[in-house]
């Protein structure tokens, strides 16, 4: 009989204050972010140990060999105090080496943290925001890098006007109209993989593609572009993110159409809606675009 085991610990909240600075990272013409200052840097952070020297746990009830998930929470938040770096990513890295160092009895980690990005309102004043959010996910072992995933959840973007859908197929099931000017509401995550996966960890902010790029990059094509599809949208979003971030071998988007239903509207000008949100059941679309 075959098996896959892990424990861990989930919903880590760090919260470090006044951690390295990310300065330096290359510009983009979509985008005006620089870098940010960290003085708060939050992270929800999960640990998942993936080793077969944990079965005896399973199989006999024998802990020899077990760190209480208690004791993994306390050595992330020790372990944040030490990290002199920017990044989720580097957070990552930096603690999941810090566990293979410490217990022999590990030797496969998968680590994530999901960003609580805290906004600057004065030297010492921040805003806890709840908007869309960075993330990172690791899975390494004593040689390095297995796999890894960053990106960008809970982009919501409205766009009230240039956007059509058109031409589907109509039969006895459709009821939905065609539209050949329309507002478009989409909530999208965007995610990537780098080429080489140090130039995510290892914390060179030259080499490092900072999700706030990215999602301003996704914001500029859906402002700029004339859209007849979702899956148009998301497909020209691709391409202009693997074009100008030549660092990355994919990237992938899932989007949901959560477009408003419109009650009422002007008849003196149709771009003057009164709309409320959708019935339940969304429309959704997934892309992943790999360099060849």
């Amino acid at each position: 009989m075959r098996h896959e085991i892990g424990y861990g610990k989930e919903q880590i909240a760090v919260y470090r204050t006044y951690a390295r600075p990310l300065d330096g990272v290359a510009a983009i013409p979509e985008s005006s972010f620089a870098g940010r200052p960290n003085t708060i840097f939050g992270a929800d952070v999960d640990v998942e140990v993936l080793d077969d020297n944990f079965l005896p746990s399973y199989t006999d009830g024998d802990n020899t060999n077990v760190v209480a998930t208690d004791s993994m929470k306390n050595f992330v938040l020790e372990k944040s105090l030490a990290w002199d770096g920017a990044t989720l990513e580097n957070l990552l890295w930096f603690v999941g080496q810090e566990f293979l160092k410490t217990y022999d009895q590990m030797n496969h980690l998968r680590l994530r943290a999901d960003e609580l990005p805290f906004e600057p309102l004065t030297g010492v004043l921040h805003r806890r925001r709840y908007d869309d959010r960075g993330f990172a996910e690791l899975e390494i072992d004593r040689s390095g890098v297995l796999a890894h995933r960053c990106g960008r959840t809970d982009l919501q973007l409205i766009k009230t006007t240039g956007s059509s859908f058109t031409r589907f197929v109509r039969d006895q099931h459709t009821t939905l109209p065609e539209v050949v000017d329309r507002p478009l509401f989409c909530w999208i995550d965007v995610e990537w993989r780098y080429a080489n996966p140090l130039d995510a960890v290892a914390g060179d902010p030259a080499r490092y593609i900072p999700s706030e790029q990215v999602r301003d990059l996704c914001a500029h094509v859906f402002d700029e572009l004339n859209s007849k599809s979702i899956q148009q949208l998301v497909w020209v979003m691709g391409h202009r993110v693997l074009e100008r971030f030549g660092r990355l071998a994919e990237v992938s988007f899932v989007a949901q159409n959560r477009l408003w239903d419109t009650f009422f509207q002007r008849e003196d000008d149709p771009k003057v809606r009164a709309a409320t949100d959708p019935r339940p059941g969304n429309g959704r679309i997934t892309l992943t675009l790999t360099r060849d």
